[in-house]
C-alpha cells in the first residue's frame, strides 16, 4: 500500500527548517548536497513556520518557500508539506487573545511555546483555515508536494468559554437529560447532583477533581475536540486536490486523547518514536517501541509512517545517552519489521538556539556532513533501498489480538484502588505484548468500539480491562463459545462505560466463561512479593497486585504460594463452547508470563516468524515474506536456524550456527 503515489518508496528524511537560515543561501545549498551524499529522499517542512508565512495579519509571504520548495525538487528531493497550527505567531496573541488556552486553573496562557490554542476558538479556526487554503492552493499539486503533515504533536485541552459550551453540548448529545447524567456520573455522591447544564465545569483542581465519571468523559470529549480541529484542517488542505492524503505525528503512551478514534480523521497514522537506550534494560525498551509501532499500524489497519526518531540523542530527557554502534540501524530497521514505510528524523539540520539546539540531527552545528550519525544515517538510507521490494509486499493476518482501549485506560488509572495513581495500564499490557514478540508472533490491537471483530483471532488476549463497555462482554463470550481462546487477568470487567461498578460479580457478563467470579484485590507493598506456583512445580514470581477469586468450575492450573491465600487459583482454564478462557488473578513477572503464553501458543500452533528457538533479547518478526532478525541482547549471541536465508542488507547466505553480534539487525529472505 503506497500513501504516496508520487513517489512510491520507503521515504528517508526528516524534519527541516530552512526558514531558520533564509540569510545563510550557502548552507541551504549545502543542505541538497548533503541530502544525497545521506541517502536522504524526503524531508517535512512548514511545521513551525507560521511567523515567516504571515509576519503580520494578513500580510502572507510565500517567496521564501517558492525558492526552498524549487531548490528541493531541481535537487531530487520530495516534501511532506505542513500546515504551521502548532505554534501560532506573536501577533496573533497579541491581536486575538482567545486564540490561547484557558488552563485547568481556568488562567489564560500567554504567547510562548507551541501547541497552546484553543481548538475551539472561532478566530483560530478561521486564521488555520486561511492559512491552509493558501498553502494548498499553491502547492497542492507542486510534483514535489508528496503527502500533508497537519500541525504537529496534538496535545492538550482548554477550558475557556467555547470550549466549555461544546462541553455542554457534547454531554446533552451523550446523555440526553441531566437525569441520565446525574445518574451515569453518580453525582449522590458528596452532593455533586447538578440542576443545570451551565453547572458542570471541566474537571478541575479548583472544582470537581474527584468524579471519575465524569474525568474519563472529560477525555473523551477532549478527544473530540482535537478529531474536530483535524477535520477541520484537513478539509482545508484537501479542497484543493483531495488525492493528497493527510496525517498528524502521533506520541507514544499518549494520554490525552484516544488514538483509535483520532486516527479515523487521518488518511494516514504516523508518529515519533524516540526510545531510550542503553539503560536498564534494552530488550524491555525494545518490545515496548514494538508495540508501539503495532499499534500504530493497527488503528487503521494499514502501514504507518516512523515521522520522527533521533539519528542519535535527543535532549529532553533527563539522561541524554548516545546510541551505541549498530542501534541507529537495528531500531530504524525495527520500525519497517513492524510496517513502518518510513524512517524520518527529528532533526536534519541542528539549529543555533532555543531548547532544541542540542537534540540530534543528520547534520551537526559543524555542518560537515561526516562523523558517526551521518555515517549511521546513510547506512539506514542505503539499508531502505535495498530493501524496496518489501514496500508493497502484503502482510499476513494476525493469529493474535490484545485488547487495548483508551477508556478503560483513563478509568483505570483514575480510579481509587488498588497501587493508586499506579496501576499502570501500558506497562502490563506491554509485558503481555513482550511474551508474545518474544516468540516472533505478530499481534494486532484492538479496542472495544462496536466495530471491533474478533472472529479471525485464535487468542485474544484483555489484560487489565478494567472497563467493559455496553456488549462487550456479550462480543467476548461469543468469540469464545465459537472457539476462541481467550485471556484475561485481574480487575477485568469491574466498571462500565460510565466508569459505574457493574452489580452482580466481576468480571462482568463472563463469570460463567471463565469459571471464576473475582472477589477482592490485594494491593502488595513494593518491598512484598508471592508467587505463581504451577501444578508442575514451578514457580514464578508475583508483585503489586494479587486478586482472590471463587472457582465456578475452572480447571486451577497454577495457585498462589504464599499469604493467607496460599494454595486459592492464581490461573484458571475453563472450557466453554468450543473454545477456551484463561483468567491470571495477579500481576505475574514477565518469566511467568512468557511461560504461560509459551504454552498457549504451541497449543494453538500460532505461526512464528522463525521456528527455530532464539537466545532471551534476539527477536524475529516478519514483513512481506521475510524476517527481521534483531539482536536486542546488548551482547553478542549464539543463532541457530535450521533453514538456509540470504540477507537482504549484506546479499551473505546465512544458515546453521553463527554469531550474531550485539546491536545487529539481518533482513532474511
Amino acid at each position: 500500500m503506497t500513501f504516496t503515489p508520487r513517489f512510491p518508496r520507503f521515504l528517508h528524511g526528516g524534519d527541516y527548517n530552512p526558514d531558520q537560515w533564509l540569510d545563510r543561501p550557502d548552507i541551504l545549498d549545502r543542505d541538497i548536497e548533503l541530502m544525497h551524499k545521506a541517502h536522504v529522499n524526503c524531508v517535512s517542512i512548514g511545521i513551525f513556520s507560521w511567523a515567516k508565512l504571515e509576519p503580520q495579519d494578513g500580510v502572507y509571504d510565500f517567496d521564501w518557500l517558492d525558492g526552498v520548495i524549487d531548490r528541493l525538487w531541481k535537487g531530487g528531493i520530495h516534501i511532506i508539506l505542513a500546515t504551521p497550527s502548532g505554534a501560532r505567531p506573536a501577533w496573533m496573541a497579541q491581536k486575538y487573545p482567545e486564540v490561547l488556552r484557558v488552563d485547568e486553573h481556568f488562567n489564560r496562557n500567554h504567547f510562548g511555546n507551541r501547541h497552546n490554542h484553543c481548538p475551539s476558538s472561532p478566530v483560530y479556526r478561521e486564521k488555520v483555515r486561511a492559512m491552509n487554503t493558501r498553502l494548498a492552493e499553491r502547492y497542492a499539486h507542486h510534483p514535489a508536494v508528496i503527502l500533508w503533515h497537519l500541525s504537529n504533536e496534538y496535545s492538550g485541552d482548554c477550558r475557556c468559554e467555547h470550549c466549555q459550551k461544546k462541553w455542554h453540548a457534547w454531554l446533552k448529545n451523550r446523555y440526553g437529560t441531566l437525569d441520565n447524567l446525574n445518574r451515569s456520573w453518580w453525582t449522590s455522591f458528596w452532593a455533586g447532583t447538578y440542576s443545570d447544564w451551565s453547572q458542570i465545569e471541566p474537571p478541575s483542581p479548583r472544582g470537581q477533581s474527584a468524579n471519575t465519571s465524569m474525568l474519563v468523559d472529560w477525555r473523551r470529549f477532549s478527544t473530540q475536540q482535537c478529531k474536530d480541529f483535524i477535520l477541520w484542517e484537513k478539509a482545508a488542505v484537501k479542497a484543493a486536490n483531495p488525492e493528497l492524503l493527510c496525517t498528524a505525528n502521533l506520541m507514544e503512551r499518549f494520554w490525552d486523547y484516544d488514538y483509535f478514534s483520532l486516527s479515523e480523521a487521518l488518511d494516514v497514522v504516523s508518529w515519533d518514536a524516540y526510545p531510550q537506550w542503553h539503560g536498564e534494560d534494552d530488550i524491555a525498551r525494545a518490545a515496548e517501541f514494538a508495540m508501539n509501532h503495532e499499534m500504530m499500524r493497527s488503528f487503521k489497519d494499514q502501514p504507518f509512517l516512523l515521522m520522527e526518531s533521533s539519528p542519535s540523542l535527543v535532549n529532553w530527557k533527563r539522561v541524554n545517552k548516545l546510541k551505541r554502534p549498530g542501534m541507529h540501524l537495528l531500531s530504524s530497521m525495527q520500525s519497517l519489521a513492524h510496517g513502518s514505510q518510513s524512517v524520518l528524523y527529528f532533526q536534519w539540520r541542528k539549529g543555533r538556539g532555543g531548547v532544541e539546539m542540542f537534540h540530534g540531527a543528520v547534520v551537526d552545528h559543524d555542518g560537515l556532513g561526516e562523523g558517526r550519525v551521518f555515517e549511521d544515517v546513510t547506512q539506514v538510507g542505503t539499508a531502505l533501498e535495498k530493501l524496496a521490494p518489501l514496500y508493497d509486499a502484503p502482510r499476513d493476518k494476525a493469529k493474535v489480538c490484545i485488547i487495548y482501549d483508551w477508556s478503560s485506560w483513563w478509568a483505570v488509572e483514575s480510579s481509587q484502588s488498588g497501587q493508586l495513581g499506579h496501576m499502570q495500564y501500558f506497562d502490563t499490557v506491554n509485558m503481555h505484548y513482550r511474551a508474545l514478540w518474544q516468540q516472533g508472533v505478530s499481534v494486532d490491537f484492538r479496542d472495544m468500539r462496536d466495530c471491533t471483530d474478533l472472529s479471525g483471532y485464535d487468542l485474544v488476549a484483555a489484560p487489565l480491562l478494567f472497563m467493559f463497555r455496553d456488549g462487550f462482554a456479550e462480543k467476548l463470550r461469543a468469540y469464545v463459545e465459537n472457539g476462541g481462546r481467550l485471556l484475561t487477568t485481574y480487575f477485568s470487567g469491574v466498571v462500565d462505560d460510565t466508569d459505574l461498578a457493574w452489580l452482580g460479580g466481576a468480571p462482568h457478563g463472563l463469570i460463567d466463561v471463565l469459571g471464576v467470579r473475582a472477589t477482592e484485590l490485594d494491593a502488595l507493598h513494593p518491598q512484598d512479593s508471592n508467587a505463581l506456583v504451577m501444578q508442575d512445580g514451578r514457580s514464578f514470581p508475583i508483585h503489586e497486585l494479587c486478586e482472590l477469586n471463587e472457582n465456578h468450575g475452572a480447571q486451577t492450573l497454577g495457585t498462589y504460594g504464599s499469604d493467607f491465600y496460599q494454595g486459592m487459583p492464581c490461573l484458571t482454564r475453563n472450557a466453554y463452547g468450543r473454545g477456551e478462557a484463561y483468567y491470571l488473578a495477579a500481576k505475574v513477572d514477565q518469566s511467568g508470563l512468557d511461560a504461560i503464553y509459551e504454552e498457549i501458543i504451541s497449543a494453538l500452533n500460532i505461526p512464528r516468524a522463525l521456528p527455530d528457538k532464539l537466545p532471551e533479547g534476539v527477536v524475529a518478526t516478519g514483513r512481506g515474506g521475510a524476517v527481521f532478525l534483531q539482536n536486542y541482547s546488548g551482547r553478542d549471541q549464539t543463532v541457530t536456524l535450521a533453514g538456509s536465508y540470504t540477507d537482504m542488507l549484506t546479499d551473505r547466505e546465512v544458515s546453521g550456527t553463527f554469531t550474531f553480534p550485539a546491536c545487529s539487525v539481518m533482513v532474511l529472505k
